[in-house]
Parts: structure tokens; sequence; C-alpha cells
């Protein structure tokens, strides 16, 4: 018998032998985060189901992200909520569209901070869907020239890494094919490579005004109970030219980050949504749990499963934490 020659304990004994050997870290400069950008000036409006989280106007948003820089965290993903929807989102590739504009601001306030951008068309149509609908059904192909206008928009202005949230398919490629041919080719693609139909993105709709006016979006994002589809996305996002491949949401689904990480050579993501993070601050609210500890613990199990980069609300907080 190995006892008592082997026993585990001996390096769990003080905080800096727990430190010595621990396996997984998570720093702020691998973490992003979300911020929602309105029209309009002097905009700080709390959301009500995303505590700590704001409606930001241009210039909110800038000083948002000097904030955010200072504490050490990677970047933020801009999503933007237009002046008025149309059927076709074209707000969300006017040069001069609230994203555009976020863009601009933040880089001018920002030495090195990372600004990424979504691209999808939910925020921006009236229909509430995340591409061109016709007869009732979201059509793929006629979808995908917007997003791609949407990209290059976001790479003019001068986003650093755009990010397709769509489902449709074969939008990594033409997304790539129209940032090479409009002279940024330097741009990185992250992919939602595996973004699943999920009930955890009710408080982000709300944030975003994005829900679907009709019918849900069961017919282009993944079914929950898939595993292997989840991996054969995200090889086919990395054939067209992702950069970056993420699985969303990332608690339900550590075993898809598992998976999309064996699988794949490139940097893995992952979205830690809104409703992960709207039931850790009602449960914090309410005196039932430990918020710091809980927050940690969910980041380490995040990046455990193997994510390189996760986008999660709890940014700031987790770096002021830790700091």
């Amino acid at each position: 018998m190995s006892f008592p020659t082997e026993r585990p304990r001996r390096l769990r004994r003080t905080p800096r032998l727990r430190a010595l050997v621990r396996e997984t870290r998570v720093t702020p400069d691998r973490l992003i985060y979300p911020l929602f950008v309105v029209p309009g000036e002097g905009a700080r409006r709390e959301i009500p189901s995303l505590p700590g989280c704001f409606h930001l106007s241009v210039e909110e948003a800038a000083r948002e992200a000097r904030e955010v820089e200072s504490l050490g965290i990677a970047g933020v993903i801009l999503f933007g909520l237009p002046r008025a929807k149309d059927p076709v989102g074209s707000e969300g590739y006017a040069e001069d569209g609230v994203v555009q504009k976020a863009v601009r601001a933040v880089r001018s306030e920002c030495r090195d901070l990372l600004v990424l951008t979504d691209v999808c068309l939910c925020e921006y149509t009236s229909h509430g869907h995340c591409g061109v609908v016709d007869g009732g059904e979201v059509k793929n192909d006629p979808t995908l020239e917007l997003l791609a206008r949407m990209a290059v928009s976001h790479a003019r202005a001068g986003a650093h890494v755009v990010a397709p949230s769509d489902m449709m398919d074969g939008r990594v490629g033409a997304i790539r094919k129209a940032l090479d041919g409009s002279g940024f080719a330097d741009i990185p693609i992250l992919s939602y490579a595996a973004k699943y139909a999920s009930a955890f993105y009710g408080p982000f709709r709300e944030a975003a005004d994005s829900a679907p006016q009709f019918g849900d979006r069961r017919g282009y994002q993944m079914d929950p109970p898939n595993v292997r589809e989840a991996v054969r996305e995200a090889r086919l996002d990395v054939e067209e030219g992702a950069d970056v491949v993420m699985v969303k949401p990332a608690l339900p689904y550590l075993d898809v980050i598992r998976a999309v990480r064996e699988s794949c050579d490139v940097p893995v993501a992952a979205y830690n949504v809104s409703g992960e993070y709207a039931m850790v601050k009602a449960a914090a609210q309410k005196g039932w749990i430990d918020e710091p500890r809980v927050v940690q613990e969910t980041l380490v199990s995040i990046s455990r499963a193997g994510a390189d980069v996760i986008l999660t609300y709890h940014a700031k907080d987790f770096a002021r934490w830790t700091g």
C-alpha cells in the first residue's frame, strides 16, 4: 500500500503551497467584458436583469472602457441598440451606427484595450431574428452579405476583432472574404461556433432588446443535447477562416468546451452568459452564496474545461477581487 508514503494533503497545507501547485489559473487578461451601447448622450442606465451592467451612450461606453482597461481586463465586446429597426437591420452596418461610433470612441480613449464587436442582425431587425426573413423563415444565404457588410464596417471603424454570433452556415467564410477584399486581412474572426438555443439568454435579450417577434431561434441555433455537432461546427468555422472558436453558453456546456478544445488547434473561447451571471447576482443579493468565491470557482471551471478566453459580465468584479 502507498499510504502513508503518498499524502496529497501535504501540498494543501498553506495558501502558498496551494498557489504553487495550482493547475488552472484565471487572470483578467484572459477576460472580455460586454458593453451595451445606446444612442443619445449622457446615458448610463442600469439593466434590471443584469445588476452592475448598464446601457451606455457612446461617450459613457468609452469612459467604462477606460475603467475596464485600468483593471487589466483584455478587452470589451460591443453590442448596439440602434436608433431604429427595419427588416434587414440596416443600422447594424451603417457607417454612423452606434457600435461603429463606439468603436471609434473607445479606440481614441484606450491605448491597449482590445475592442471586439458582435456581428449579428438580431439587435437591429424589426422582427428580432438573426437573419433576413422571407415568408416567415430565416434565410441563410441572403443574410451572409449583410453580415459581411457589418463586419467590414466594424473593421473600418477600428475593431480589433469581429465576432459573428448569428449561426448562419458559411458566414465565417463570407466575412473572411469580405474583410480580405476590403484591406482587413489582419482582422481576426472570433466565431460563435457552437451557440446553443439556450434558456440562459433571457437577461441579454432584455439588455439588447433582441427577442424574436415570432417563433424562436431553434432553426439556426444548436440543439442543446448535441456535442458532436458542436465539434463539427467548430471545425467548419476553422476551415472557413475562424481564428478563435467559441462555445455559448459556458456552464451548462463545459463538456462541449472540452470536446471542442480537444478537436481544434485554434484558441477556444466561452461565453459566461447573462442568465448564468443573473443567477449568481440574485443568489448573492439574497445572501445565499459567497459571491466572490462562486465567481472565481465559476471562471476556473470554464478555464479548466478548456477555454482560453472567457467573455463574462463578472470581469470587472473578478479583476477587483483578485487584483
